[in-house]
Parts: structure tokens; sequence; C-alpha cells
């Protein structure tokens, strides 16, 4: 009998590609979602400090929804490294001018801060529209 806890490894990880749709999607509940996915939290060998997820493809980003007062009132910040050089847009402009930030944004904050964060967060992918240039490694549709 053995006495130890298994601990999955990187070779364990059968990488799977999932097309996500978040097509009428609230941000928040979406992103979550999205990110326990990348991160391995529905596989049974799911080990925290291991890559066990899956490939991650979200199509129709311009069509998420924010509830409330958030297009308006959210702000998403940056910063040059200049004195006075921080920058700010409301959500409202974002989703204008590039609507899959806004889900990048929302998943790469629900990850590990780490070289494993880091590394999860390359395998998500997002596009404004259905068109999606994946088509090579056999994506299945995954409904959240």
């Amino acid at each position: 009998m053995k006495k130890y806890t298994y601990s999955a490894k990187t070779s364990d990880n059968k990488d799977k590609w999932m097309i996500v749709d978040a097509d009428g999607a609230t941000l928040g509940r979406f992103a979550s979602q999205v990110a326990s996915r990348l991160r391995g939290k529905h596989n049974p060998l799911f080990t925290p400090h291991v890559d066990t997820g899956d490939s991650i493809i979200v199509i129709n980003a311009e069509k998420i929804v924010l509830t409330g007062r958030k297009l308006s009132q959210k702000m998403y910040y940056r910063h040059s490294g200049y004195i006075g050089g921080l920058k700010e847009i409301t959500a409202k402009k974002l989703m204008e001018k590039r609507p899959e930030d806004i889900i990048r944004f929302a998943v790469k904050g629900m990850l590990p801060k780490n070289r494993l964060g880091r590394k999860l967060f390359k395998k998500l992918k997002v596009y404004t529209g259905d068109q999606h240039p994946h088509q090579a490694q056999e994506p299945e549709m995954l409904a959240l």
C-alpha cells in the first residue's frame, strides 16, 4: 500500500484545446471559470505547483457583458515608468479599442503571480469575432 500522495508531473498533462464563447457572459464569472480551467482545477490530477490545465480559446470577446455602471466607472491603469506617466482608460473606451484586453486583464488577475501564472497566461488566446487561427489543434467547444 502506497503511503504518499500522488503529485502530478508536467508530462502527465494531456493539453487539450477548448473554445469558449464569451457572447452574453458576465465578465467576472466568465473570467473565473476560464482561470480555473487554465489552472487545471477541473482535472483529478490537479497539483497546485504544476500546469495541469487546458489551453483556452475565447471567441466573441466584444460581446462580453459588464454589469452595473462598470462601463463608465471601471478604470484600467498603466504606467510608463516616468514621473507623471500614469495613464488611465475607462472600460467603455477599452471595449471600443481592444475588447480582448478586458478579458485578458480579468483572467490574468485570477492566476497565480509567479512563474506558473505567467506560463498559464500564455495558454489563453482571446479573439474578437468567431474566427481564430487554431483549427489545427482541433479544439473542442466548452459551454461555461
